[in-house]
């Protein structure tokens, strides 16, 4: 049984863009959750729906992604996810909450909340250290991905067996879903991507624009969880030990069955471990 069913969904006016939002009501405690490089709000469903009560779970569609404007001058890396969470949060009044991210989510929420410890209660990063981004075989996949990604699909069949190649261990429900809210059908009659492909690309495979996240892993004040996934080949299980030695406030737990996405790949383990989490900083 859900505690939850369905979000609201709201605009906000977030340097010059227009961001989405999906809020699913429920408790006074907000968790705010930041979805990864080719990801959108709709990939936090299954977790907002089954967080503790107490909770009000908060997506944000980031900026060229789902129903989110395209970014002007292609401008996608951290300091300007950054600056846009700062003003969502300062815009909503979220004094205090607790703040979830996946993968560019994660980069975006460890630099946050370093940034801001006034505000984060407590910090859940799901497969994301220092280094993955840039020095790690999964990160060389992804850069992979990009580079090979088509324009368009001819087809909505077309589209799905691309995702289904490009996750092939992932449940059929996580490739539905992507392919819902990652692609759309175009005015020629063609499918094309929700998200700015071009823009997130060319930043992504820019060595320049990628950030080091150690000096911010470093000034995190507030419980922190990092969630790795056991056959991730994109957070090694050596840089999450190093993260936790280097910092007390930090801990970290490993998901059977699951790579990179892990809350896709595994649900019922990734929940039970935020649950418990959720629960000792309670």
């Amino acid at each position: 049984m859900s505690l939850r069913e369905g979000a609201a969904e709201g605009f906000l006016k977030v340097n010059g863009i227009n961001l989405r939002i999906l809020d699913w009501g429920g408790g006074s405690f907000p968790i705010v959750m930041l979805h990864g490089l080719r990801g959108y709000a709709e990939t936090w469903q299954a977790v907002a729906e089954r967080v503790p009560g107490r909770f009000r779970p908060l997506a944000l569609d980031q900026r060229g992604r789902g129903g989110s404007d395209w970014a002007p001058w292609q401008s996608y890396w951290a300091e300007q996810y950054v600056s846009d969470l700062e003003s969502v949060v300062d815009q909503l009044g979220l004094d205090r909450f607790v703040l979830l991210g996946h993968s560019m989510g994660g980069t975006n929420a460890i630099v946050y909340t370093a940034r801001h410890p006034d505000r984060v209660a407590a910090l859940v990063i799901e497969d994301m250290g220092p280094g993955a981004s840039s020095a790690s075989s999964g990160s060389s996949r992804i850069k992979g991905e990009l580079g090979g990604t088509p324009e368009t699909f001819a087809s909505w069949s077309e589209a799905e067996a691309y995702w289904r190649a490009q996750r092939p261990h992932a449940p059929a429900e996580a490739v539905s879903s992507r392919v819902k809210y990652t692609l759309r059908e175009l005015a020629d009659g063609r499918i094309g991507w929700r998200y700015d492909l071009d823009g997130i690309r060319r930043a992504r495979l820019d060595p320049s624009l990628q950030i080091d996240l150690w000096p911010y892993v470093a000034a995190l004040r507030c419980p922190s969880l990092v969630i790795r996934g056991a056959d991730s080949d994109f957070l090694a299980r050596a840089t999450a030990e190093e993260m936790a030695r280097g910092n007390a406030n930090l801990h970290w737990v490993e998901i059977e069955g699951a790579s990179h996405y892990v809350h896709d790949d595994n649900f019922p383990d990734f929940s039970h471990a935020l649950d418990q989490f959720l629960e000792d900083v309670r």
